[in-house]
C-alpha cells in the first residue's frame, strides 16, 4: 500500500513537472518570438525612414540592408615645418625647413553594418608607421568621419635658404638626416557634413555603398571640421633645433573650420558612380600654443677668445657673468656644458586660416555586390609668430562587399 502510495506521488510529481516544463517554454518562445517581432519592427522602420528620405528615380535602396566589405588601405602624411632666424655672426638671414615623411601605412581590414552605419577593424602591415584609427558614419543628408593618426620618426629632410644682409648673395641647402631623437607627431580629425540635395545625390553611394545612385546628380554641402595636432622634439638630444627654432621644442594647435563644398556623382552606365567633391574650409577658431625652453647658449657672434669657464646652474650663469654662450663656439671634442629649463609658453590666436578638404570615389554595384576606390586628400597648416607648420594627410582605399 505505501508503495503504491510512493509511486503514485513520483508520477504526480513527474507530471507537474513537465506541465511547468511545457507552460515556461511557451512563455520563453513567446518572449523569444516577442523581441524578434520588435527588432523586425525596428528594422522595417529604418528601412521606410531610408527609402522616403530619396527619390528613388536618382537613389536606389538596396532591399538587403546588411553589408561586410573587405578593404585594403594606403594612409599618407607629410609634415613641414618652417622657421626664419637671424645669424649675427654672419650678419645671415636664414630660413629653414625640416619635413618628416614616415611611411606609407598600409592595412587590411572589414567593415560590417546596417545601412550607412557599422564598425570596422583594420590590421597594420606596415611597420613603423604609426598608429591609425578611422570611423565614419553616412546618412541622406548628412557623413561624419574621425581620424586619428600618432607617429613619431628620425628620417628628416633640411633644406634652407641663407641670404646674406651685406651683400644679398643667397645660398641654399638640401640634405636628408636622421633627427638625434625621434618626433612625435600626433594629428585627430572631426568632420560632419551636411547634403542639401541628399534627396538625389548621395555622397554615401560612392564612399561606403550604402544606396546606389542610378542618375548624374550634385549639391552643395555645408561642412565643419574640428582639427588638432601636436608637434613634439622636447628631447634635449634636438638642443640644436630648440636653440635655432627660438626654443620651441613641442606645438598644439586647435582649429575650428567651416566651409561650403560641391559635390557631384556622375552615373555614366547604370551601377557605375564616380564622385568628386571639393571643399574650401576656413578656420572660426585657431588656438596654437608653444612650449619652449630657455638655454645657456645661443646664436650671437663668436668670440676669439673662450673665456667663459664653468656654467653654474643655481645662478644660470657662467664664470665670467654672461648668461649665454656663443652656440658656434661649440667644437667637436669640446665640453659641452648644456643646460635648459622651461619658461612660460606662448599662446596665440588667429582666425581665417584657408585649409582644403578633397575627395574621389568610384564604385559599381552588380547584383549584391559592389567594388570600390576612394581617395581623399586635406591640407593643415597653422603659425604662429617664430614657425609655421603644414601639414598634408591623404589616403587611397580600394574595398570590395556583399550585402546580406
Amino acid at each position: 500500500m505505501i508503495g503504491k502510495m510512493i509511486i503514485c506521488c513520483l508520477l504526480f510529481s513527474l507530471n507537474a513537472a513537465a506541465q511547468k516544463q511545457n507552460i515556461d517554454s511557451v512563455s520563453t518562445q513567446g518572449s523569444k518570438s516577442s523581441l524578434m517581432d520588435k527588432l523586425r519592427q525596428v528594422q522595417q522602420y529604418l528601412d521606410d525612414k531610408a527609402k522616403k528620405k530619396v527619390d528613388p528615380h536618382y537613389i536606389e535602396v538596396p532591399e538587403k540592408p546588411w553589408r561586410v566589405i573587405l578593404r585594403y588601405k594606403e594612409n599618407m602624411v607629410d609634415v613641414d615645418y618652417s622657421q626664419s632666424i637671424d645669424i649675427p655672426a654672419g650678419n645671415e638671414h636664414s630660413d629653414w625647413n625640416l619635413r618628416f615623411e614616415p611611411p606609407v601605412a598600409s592595412s587590411v581590414g572589414f567593415w560590417v553594418g546596417y545601412r550607412g552605419t557599422g564598425f570596422s577593424y583594420s590590421k597594420s602591415l606596415t611597420k613603423n608607421a604609426g598608429r591609425y584609427y578611422s570611423f565614419s558614419s553616412t546618412g541622406a543628408k548628412y557623413g561624419i568621419n574621425f581620424r586619428l593618426r600618432r607617429f613619431n620618426t628620425e628620417d628628416a629632410k633640411f633644406s634652407s635658404t641663407d641670404r646674406n644682409l651685406e651683400t644679398g648673395v643667397e645660398t641654399e641647402s638640401d640634405t636628408a638626416f636622421s633627427m638625434p631623437s625621434p618626433v612625435w607627431i600626433r594629428s585627430v580629425y572631426i568632420n560632419g557634413y551636411y547634403v542639401f540635395n541628399g534627396h538625389r545625390y548621395s555622397q554615401a553611394a560612392a564612399y561606403n555603398q550604402s544606396v546606389i545612385q542610378r542618375r548624374s546628380a550634385g549639391s552643395f554641402l555645408l561642412g565643419a571640421t574640428w582639427y588638432q595636432s601636436s608637434f613634439d622634439y622636447s628631447d634635449i638630444k634636438n638642443a640644436v633645433f630648440m636653440i635655432i627654432g627660438h626654443g620651441i621644442y613641442r606645438a598644439k594647435v586647435h582649429q575650428a573650420n567651416i566651409g561650403v563644398g560641391y559635390g557631384y556623382n556622375w552615373v555614366p552606365l547604370r551601377g557605375l558612380v564616380v564622385n568628386v567633391m571639393a571643399m574650401p574650409t576656413i578656420s572660426v577658431y585657431n588656438r596654437v600654443k608653444a612650449y619652449k625652453y630657455e638655454t645657456n647658449y645661443d646664436l650671437s657672434p663668436k668670440e676669439p677668445v673662450d673665456n667663459y669657464g664653468d656654467w653654474n646652474r643655481e645662478t644660470r650663469r657662467w664664470a665670467n657673468g654672461k648668461t649665454h654662450k656663443p652656440l658656434l663656439m661649440i667644437t667637436q671634442g669640446s665640453d659641452i656644458q648644456l643646460d635648459y629649463w622651461d619658461i612660460e609658453p606662448e599662446v596665440d590666436y588667429s582666425m581665417f586660416r584657408l585649409n582644403l578638404d578633397l575627395r574621389l570615389g568610384i564604385a559599381y554595384n552588380w547584383r549584391n555586390c559592389f567594388i570600390g576606390a576612394q581617395a581623399q586628400y586635406n591640407n593643415f597648416n597653422y603659425k604662429n609668430d617664430h614657425c609655421k607648420v603644414n601639414i598634408y594627410d591623404a589616403y587611397a582605399r580600394v574595398s570590395f562587399g556583399v550585402r546580406l
